[in-house]
């Protein structure tokens, strides 16, 4: 039978956030408010046809979009089956799309992750760990975080220690600005259970890693 996890966000590492009481409407007037003022700071013409309505774009695109992991509303809603069938090995999910926003300079980050679990007791469809992946990454970020959040949302919902996740991404403010690298990328691993502890099950997992398919 299929159970609803509760309070599982509770023991994930925590984002630099606030409280906030602010409905998206008012979100999206404020930020549609600073943003032309930003827009006009710049020089730019706001009377313009082509950027006129940008600034009322970005409010939507930042309350509705790339930042609706900020909203616990917009958490995912995660079922979970009884591991009956007594699966012990390995399940891993590969080349998961991450898009998120980097937190020092508001540019993209944008990769893919490797997924990896053994089941104790529960085992979780596989496109709720696409759907945490893309909660997580759709907010403002550091990828050592983004990490982190990932494996401890999945190691609560599991109830199993035994997780691993890798991302491998390019950051856009390390492309667009500063040094200009395109060719660089950053690749993070958050390890629990047998995937620190055992060396074969670490081994097994980072050759999942290393191959795309």
């Amino acid at each position: 039978m299929a159970k609803k996890s509760k309070n599982w966000m509770d023991t994930v590492l925590q984002s630099p956030v606030r409280p906030n009481s602010l409905t998206d409407e008012e979100k999206r007037t404020r930020i549609e408010t600073s943003f032309r003022q930003i827009l006009e700071t710049l020089g730019l013409d706001l009377k313009n046809d082509s950027i006129a309505d940008t600034p009322r774009r970005v409010a939507k695109m930042y309350v509705d979009e790339i930042f609706a992991g900020l909203n616990p509303k917009n958490v995912p809603r995660i079922t979970l089956i009884d591991n009956s069938m007594q699966y012990r090995q390995m399940i891993v999910v590969k080349n998961i799309e991450v898009m998120s926003t980097c937190e020092h300079h508001f540019q993209t980050i944008h990769g893919n992750a490797v997924v990896a679990y053994i089941p104790s007791k529960k085992v979780i469809g596989l496109s709720k760990i696409n759907r945490i992946v893309d909660f997580y990454s759709r907010r403002p970020q550091v990828q050592e975080r983004l990490t982190k959040q990932i494996a401890d949302a999945l190691e609560t919902l599991l109830e199993s220690p035994h997780v691993a996740v890798s991302i491998q991404a390019k950051h856009y403010c390390v492309i667009s600005r500063g040094i200009r690298d395109t060719n660089s990328t950053t690749s993070t691993c958050e390890l629990k259970g047998d995937f620190l502890a055992k060396q074969s099950t670490r081994e097994e997992f980072l050759t999942h890693c290393s191959t795309r398919n």
